[in-house]
């Protein structure tokens, strides 16, 4: 701790007396100045050691002894050395009447101690001081280093809490709490995550003091030592925007000791969240390379490969999930065709606020927002993911069920409502997202596939996202909403259409009602309101006009899907 009055009278060699503020010794010393000024304060700062012989004072004069001490106090001043042996043999009664009204410290300093061996003193003092902390911040470091590399980031945040004597919590890139220590500060942790959301709007690095709530009216301190904290913000990360932040909140401000601990942590956090690039870039590798021995239908060395890095993911029902961007004039031409379809994105999935933040961050990149989401969404939950970049495409195998798969949904979502609400820019790409059935180990290549036929079916739709089991819950009949298939469809039908405009029969009608019947020439007939003999006479002028045969199935099923197709068209 820094030096205070009553370290300085307890030193042997100085011989201070304490002739008035006895009560108030504790009060730490920033520094000793002289000044025979008669007012010294403009050129104090606070927490001073004043020293003066009274070269220029009536240090008799209780009036101006009142102003003067009143001046000192008003300014800070730690306490008054006054020199006896000089001007005045002893320390002149107003004076010291003047200290004691005001509650200054007042300490007698013989003849033959000279100011500059109390300078020196507290000067020695402020050094052992400093030394103390930075030796302290060394410990710290070093403690919180062996803490993040057997513990991770849990272990740090505990030693960190237990160097500052108060509360650290590690918010992920989204602004929610991943871990806390100790385990009662999860709630004032949470209680911030509005300061955490607005100090990654900042560019990093970037920090704030914010103040903690008052308690959670449970009682007493509410189990997590509540009442007005001093929280500090810090940003992690080495890029313009903040991978995660740390808080720690403590009672009072930091000391020296505890700023070493604070900026260990923070270097320790950082290279701990951001990881070094050729280390991402290794395990995004081996990533790509299980991820192509999956799909060749060998699991046995893909999990060889993988060893613990992707925990039991390998061995559990997972999905796979592809995503890609869009053009956004695609996009709109899709969304035409789809238009039935398009209020559908993201199958209902809530909008969390995380998903929402995501959005706002990712800017233009929204298959790279949403990688930053599913990795997000599994550091928070423990979950192990697969994240394979693949050109323009995005490859992610995720445990079934999981936060990951919800996560994403929860993005396609919110990507979904930004595009219906018009704050997409026109020249954005848009996002397209396509999430397999549940498939096991054995089963890669054909989940790959699956989400390939989903993300097709996303990209004709205008939709952001479609799951594969969606598929058969549906109808075959909006995939037809296709530009080649309704052309497909108005060239067959276009002899009988023509037909019919000449006024010489209803084959279209007549042919629908038959198929619809399947090939039931009595209950066709009576549908239409003719003798069965009429129809069966459509029909072959229908087999006729076309050159094919109502026989073969082929035929029929063709027929069937051009009349659904430019019935959907009206």
């Amino acid at each position: 701790m820094p030096p205070t009055l009553a370290s300085l009278v307890h030193h042997s060699a100085l011989k201070l007396t304490v002739r008035a503020g006895g009560e108030r010794l504790d009060t730490p010393v920033r520094w000793v100045h002289a000044s025979e000024l008669t007012d010294p304060v403009p050129y104090m700062e606070g927490g001073e050691l004043l020293l003066i012989t009274a070269l220029k004072l009536d240090a008799e004069d209780a009036d101006a002894m009142r102003r003067y001490v009143k001046r000192l106090v008003g300014a800070g001043v730690a306490g008054l050395g006054f020199a006896v042996g000089v001007h005045y043999e002893e320390t002149p009664k107003a004076l010291v009447d003047a200290a004691e009204g005001e509650g200054l410290p007042l300490l007698e300093v013989p003849r033959r101690t000279p100011f500059l061996a109390i300078s020196k003193a507290v000067s020695a003092a402020i050094a052992a001081d400093q030394y103390r902390a930075v030796t302290a911040g060394f410990a710290a470091q070093r403690e919180l280093t062996k803490q993040a590399l057997s513990d991770g980031p849990e272990g740090l945040l505990t030693a960190l809490a237990s160097q500052v004597d108060g509360w650290a919590a590690l918010y992920d890139a989204s602004g929610a709490v991943v871990a806390t220590a100790p385990e009662w500060a999860g709630r004032r942790a949470a209680r911030i995550t509005g300061d955490v959301e607005r100090l990654r709007e900042r560019a990093a690095p970037a920090s704030s003091v914010v103040g903690g709530g008052a308690g959670d009216g449970e009682g007493g301190d509410g189990g997590d030592g509540s009442g007005e904290d001093r929280v500090e913000l810090h940003s992690l990360g080495t890029g313009r925007r903040a991978r995660a932040a740390l808080a720690v909140g403590t009672a009072a401000a930091l000391g020296t000791a505890e700023r070493y601990a604070v900026h260990s942590a923070i270097a320790l956090l950082t290279l701990t969240t951001e990881r070094s690039r050729s280390l991402y870039a290794a395990e995004q590798r081996i990533g790509a390379a299980v991820l192509r021995m999956l799909l060749a239908g060998q699991p046995d060395h893909a999990r060889g490969v993988a060893g613990d890095l992707y925990g039991g993911l390998l061995d559990a029902p997972y999905r796979m999930i592809l995503a890609e961007a869009a053009s956004a004039s695609a996009g709109r031409a899709r969304a035409r065709a789809g238009d039935a379809d398009a209020d559908t994105d993201g199958g209902g999935a809530a909008v969390s606020a995380e998903a929402a933040a995501a959005l706002a961050d990712a800017g233009g990149d929204l298959v790279g927002g949403l990688g930053e989401v599913v990795e997000s969404a599994a550091a928070r939950s423990g979950e192990a993911v697969l994240v394979v970049p693949d050109g323009e495409r995005l490859v992610v195998l995720a445990a079934d069920r999981g936060a990951v798969v919800s996560a994403c949904a929860q993005y396609a979502e919110a990507v979904g409502g930004a595009r219906s609400g018009g704050e997409q820019a026109g020249d954005e790409d848009e996002l397209v997202v396509g999430i397999s059935a549940p498939a096991g180990p054995i089963a890669a290549g054909a989940a790959y596939k699956q989400a390939e036929q989903a993300l097709s079916v996303a990209r004709r739709r205008g939709r952001v996202l479609v799951e594969h089991e969606d598929l058969a819950a549906g109808s075959v009949v909006p995939l037809l909403a296709d530009d080649a298939v309704r052309a497909f469809a108005d060239g067959l039908l276009r002899p009988l259409f023509e037909h019919d405009a000449t006024g010489r029969g209803d084959l279209v009608a007549s042919l629908r009602a038959w198929l619809s019947r399947h090939g039931q020439w009595d209950a066709a007939a009576a549908d239409l309101g003719v003798h069965r003999h009429t129809l069966r006479y459509r029909m072959r002028r229908v087999e006729e006009i076309l050159g094919r045969s109502l026989d073969d199935p082929d035929v029929r099923m063709e027929l069937w899907l051009a009349l659904k197709t430019t019935a959907s068209a009206e």
